[in-house]
This record gives structure tokens, C-alpha cells and sequence, in this order.
């Protein structure tokens, strides 16, 4: 068979638009299928009230080129939603990528072929296309988790998911909203929804912990001082565990004074944003420091919430940092006002969604509007919604039935020549993305210069190597207290789904090391032919 492509990549957000553009520079043949009508995946879809990105403006950006670096503008500290799609259409325009983009395509299947070492993918548009490599670019959180809550067809209003927004947006003026999660799109869009709405009620099965974001327009000053050396910026973010460039107190909290340890911890409050984190070095190491972390923030929603009863409810019972920490914009102030009503729903869960609200707790609520923001099948949720095939017609969702092995997050044995850009197994969800994205990308691309250059059509990771890995991984996760909780990392969240830490928790330099060591040991851990 003649391949039509010498890679087909499957999604055109972050990922999916730097590949194309680094396989282009390395003259390979491209072609990107997109789901959407447009570029920016994640950003793409996720339209809802308050969307904006956790990691800093500047730093949520691409670095490989200057230039672009030097021309963009960020307006605010924490880029909304809107800004960071026009940020995505400026990058497609500027590299002229749309050309080699088929949008509001969606591949359905993908099968190795044996003989002729290449993949025959397929399209819901009758599409068949053969392409040397398979590149997947789908995005860690871009499967939404629609709750099976008996009745929900039953409902007569609109439902609207977090995750696939309308684009057109919701007007929820003079209604009264019901809003089923309270995770990281709940929080962003609850203190909007509220000031719109006559009446909203949150339905909350799970407390999650927030640190304010103090979101601000940039100053000039300061953006100009970024780019006058955005390298030592960007090198700087390279040495983090998160890739992102916090300022690291590698003190224990729990040996700390309390005075100090409370004032480091106000100072960080203060300062807003996920490097409350880093206030300590142990905080996700030690039970005791963790708990010190907890208390704290704890204490800021019984400050800030007036009902004591509305506040215990708030308050968090897991770990501080166990599941992914939000970043809010006045989500706890929210619920001092007389149109919200927060219902605790931990010890009894929704018994059904009836024509006009929902029933829980033996009680009846009524809404016009129903938001679900009940979040995503994460890691490999839209991973297995394509029907990928391998050697010997193996299904990916066999290969991964107890949970997904890889090596390095990009490459699964028995699939040949198929690469998963921040698949399971690698840093992604755990780091800022972008850089972690950026890392995947080059990788990628080098190996596959580097067999052109041998002449080698076929890469496949070793079965030992693949085991390693996956015991790496497990061991990182064991060594915090992250792997201690039902979270969305473990697929806690969907019904089901195998129980196992997903994302490596290493650290971004630790595991660009490892990436760099294969490759300068001969790609050890591959067999290529």
C-alpha cells in the first residue's frame, strides 16, 4: 500500500497544530482531522461561563518560536477562554496550518496493516486514509463524562455540559439553574451563573479545595521585563516539577514554626494561584505537613462564608492537592447570596432527573436550566472512542481492559508506529501542557527523522520496556499522597473504568532525562525495523 500521508495526527488544539508544523519543517507529509470547525481543542470546546486557563498567561504559551513569543500579547494574568482560542487562530494563520487541517471529521477506527507497515485510518465521513505513522494529539480532558443519572432524558429544559458549550453562549438571565459538580469548571462558572440567574442550585457530592486566582490585566512593565529574556523564563520552568516556573520553598511545613509556617502560607495566599503548592516542599509528602495546608484553607472558607453550616459543607475531607487544586474567582463569596443554594449530596446521590429538576435526598428541586459539570473521562477516555487496532487486530480497549500501559506516554506495544502526545504514562495533566507538548512534539519528530535517516519504517516498544515504565510509574505515585484518593488521575470518576494512577508524577526534568537517555542509547526500549 502507498501511504497517502507519511503521518496522519488525529486533533488540531495545541498539540495537534505543532506537530503539523514541526513534521512540516522536517519535510514529512502531514494531515491533520479535527472534530471540530475550528483549531484550539480544548479551548475549542470548553466555551463555559468563567473558562480560563490555571497557569499564567505567559507561561500557558508555545516557546518555539521568538518571534511569536515577541508579537502575541496576553491582556490578563490567568487568559480567558476567548483570548486563548484567538491565541490558537493568530498560531494556525501565522504558520498557515489550516491548509492541512480537515475539520468537522472525526476518525472512528484505526488498524496496523501487517503486511504494507502502515495505518488505514477511517473517518465518520467515509474517509479512508493511509498514512506510515499515526499521531494522536486528542487532548488529556476532551471526553465529557455525561453522568448516568436515571431520568436525565426525561428532562424538558435545556442541558448544558461544561465541556461542549454552546458556542453561541447561554443567556441564564431570569432563570433558575441547576448545576450538578463542583470540580474546576463548576468553580469557574458557579460565581457567573449566580449573578445571572434568579435562582441557582449547586449540587455538591464532593467538596474541592480552591486558592484564589487575583486575576489582573499585566502589567507593561512586567511583560516587558518577560520578554526581554523570555529564555531564562522559559529554562527556569524547564527545572520544575510542574514545568511551571514556581518559586520553591524546599522547607518542611510541619517543622516549621506555626508563625512562620502560617505567614509563608498567607504570603502565598495573598499572591493567588497553584503555586500555593509549592508554600512547602512536603505538603503532597507528608500527611501532617499536607494537613497543615488543609487546615488553612479550610479556615479561609469559614472566614469568607457566613452560614457555618453552608461552610462546613464547603470544606474539603480529602487531602489538600489529592485531586487536581481550582483556581477561582470569588466561588466561596458566591455562596453568601440569597438566589444559591448548595445541596450536600456525599452521604445520598441523585435519585433521578425528573421532567422539570431533579429528586435527591427524597426531596424535589425544580429548574429551567440543567448544567452538567461533571468533567471528563480523562487520560484515555477520547483515546479508546476511536476503535484503534494493532497487530493481530488487537483492540486498544483490550490492550488497556485493566488499565493503560505505555512506554514514556507515547508509544503502546502492538500498535507500530502509533504515538500518543501526552498519553497516560507521561507528565501531561500534572505540568503546564504546553511545554509538556512541545516536549512530545520534538520527540516525535526527531525519532521519526532519525529512522528516515536509517531507513527504518517500523517503531514498536519492547514488552520489558513497556512493563518498566509502568512500574515507574506506579512507584512515583505510590511516594505521594496524590495516589491516596478517588480522583479523575486514578478514573475514579467514571463507573467502571480501572483503578490505576495515570498520569507519571516524576517530574517534567526527570522525565525529559529519561526521554533524552533513550534516545541517546539508540532509542533503547524500541525495536525498530
Amino acid at each position: 500500500m502507498t501511504p497517502d500521508y507519511d503521518a496522519l495526527i488525529i486533533g488540531a488544539g495545541f498539540a495537534g497544530m505543532y506537530m503539523l508544523h514541526r513534521l512540516r519543517q522536517k519535510r514529512f507529509s502531514a494531515r491533520v482531522v479535527e472534530a471540530g470547525s475550528g483549531v484550539g481543542g480544548t479551548w475549542y470546546w470548553n466555551r463555559y461561563p468563567g473558562a480560563r486557563c490555571d497557569v499564567e498567561s505567559v507561561q500557558y504559551s508555545y516557546q518555539f518560536s521568538p518571534e511569536l513569543e515577541q508579537e502575541w500579547e496576553w491582556s490578563e494574568r490567568y487568559a480567558t477562554q476567548p483570548e486563548i482560542l484567538r491565541y490558537a487562530n493568530h498560531v494556525a494563520d501565522r504558520f498557515d496550518l489550516r491548509r492541512d487541517i480537515q475539520f468537522d471529521t472525526r476518525v472512528t477506527g484505526a488498524t496496523f496493516d501487517e503486511g504494507g507497515n502502515c495505518w488505514i485510518v477511517e473517518t465518520d465521513k467515509g474517509d479512508r486514509i493511509v498514512a506510515r505513522f499515526v499521531i494522536t494529539a486528542m487532548g488529556c480532558l476532551s471526553s465529557p463524562n455525561t453522568p448516568r443519572i436515571p431520568g436525565l432524558e426525561d428532562f424538558e429544559g435545556p442541558i448544558y455540559h461544561t465541556g461542549n458549550w454552546p458556542h453561541e453562549g447561554v443567556d441564564f438571565s431570569g432563570k433558575t439553574v441547576g448545576v450538578i459538580g463542583t470540580g474546576s469548571s463548576a468553580i469557574q462558572s458557579i460565581p457567573i451563573i449566580a449573578r445571572q440567574a434568579r435562582h441557582l442550585t449547586v449540587f455538591q457530592r464532593t467538596a474541592n479545595y480552591t486558592v484564589p486566582a487575583h486575576n489582573r490585566p499585566l502589567d507593561p512593565d512586567y511583560v516587558r521585563r518577560v520578554k526581554a529574556d523570555y529564555g531564562v523564563l522559559r529554562r527556569r520552568a524547564r527545572t520544575k516539577p510542574a514545568g511551571i516556573d514556581f518559586d520553591i520553598n524546599y522547607a518542611s511545613a510541619i517543622e516549621t514554626p506555626e508563625a512562620e509556617r502560617t505567614r509563608i502560607f498567607e504570603q502565598r495566599w495573598a499572591y493567588g494561584g497553584l503555586g500555593f503548592m509549592a508554600s512547602f516542599q512536603d505538603l503532597l509528602l507528608n500527611d501532617d505537613s499536607n494537613k497543615t495546608a488543609a487546615e488553612f484553607v479550610k479556615a479561609k472558607i469559614r472566614e469568607v462564608v457566613k452560614d457555618p453550616a453552608v461552610a462546613e459543607i464547603l470544606a474539603p475531607r480529602n487531602i489538600i492537592g489529592c485531586k487536581r487544586l481550582c483556581v477561582d474567582t470569588g466561588y466561596w463569596e458566591t455562596f453568601n447570596r440569597p438566589n444559591v443554594t448548595l445541596v450536600d449530596i456525599s452521604n445520598g446521590p441523585i435519585e433521578r432527573v425528573t421532567p422539570t429538576g431533579l429528586r435527591a435526598k427524597g426531596q424535589d428541586y425544580e429548574f429551567d436550566c440543567l448544567v452538567l459539570a461533571t468533567g471528563f473521562d480523562a487520560m484515555t477516555g477520547a483515546l479508546l472512542k476511536v476503535d484503534f487496532r494493532g497487530r493481530g487486530d488487537l483492540p486498544l480497549r483490550d490492550k488497556w481492559r485493566d488499565g493503560p500501559r505505555t512506554y514514556l506516554g507515547l508509544t503502546v506495544v502492538g500498535f507500530p508506529n502509533l504515538f500518543t502526545i501526552t498519553g497516560p504514562g507521561s507528565p501531561s495533566v500534572l505540568t503546564n501542557m504546553l511545554p509538556s507538548i512541545e516536549q512530545h512534539v520534538d520527540w516525535i519528530a526527531d525519532c521519526l527523522d532519525a529512522m528516515r535517516s536509517r531507513n527504518q519504517a517500523v517503531i514498536e516498544p519492547l514488552p520489558e520496556a513497556e512493563e518498566e515504565w509502568a512500574g515507574e510509574v506506579g512507584r512515583s505515585a505510590n511516594i505521594t499522597l496524590r495516589s491516596t484518593c478517588s480522583s479523575w488521575y486514578v478514573g475514579a470518576n467514571i463507573p467502571g473504568k480501572p483503578r490505576v494512577f495515570m498520569p507519571y508524577i516524576g517530574g517534567f526534568p526527570a522525565y525529559i532525562e529519561r526521554c533524552e537517555q533513550v534516545v541517546a542509547e539508540g532509542y533503547k526500549g524500541f525495536a525498530l525495523a
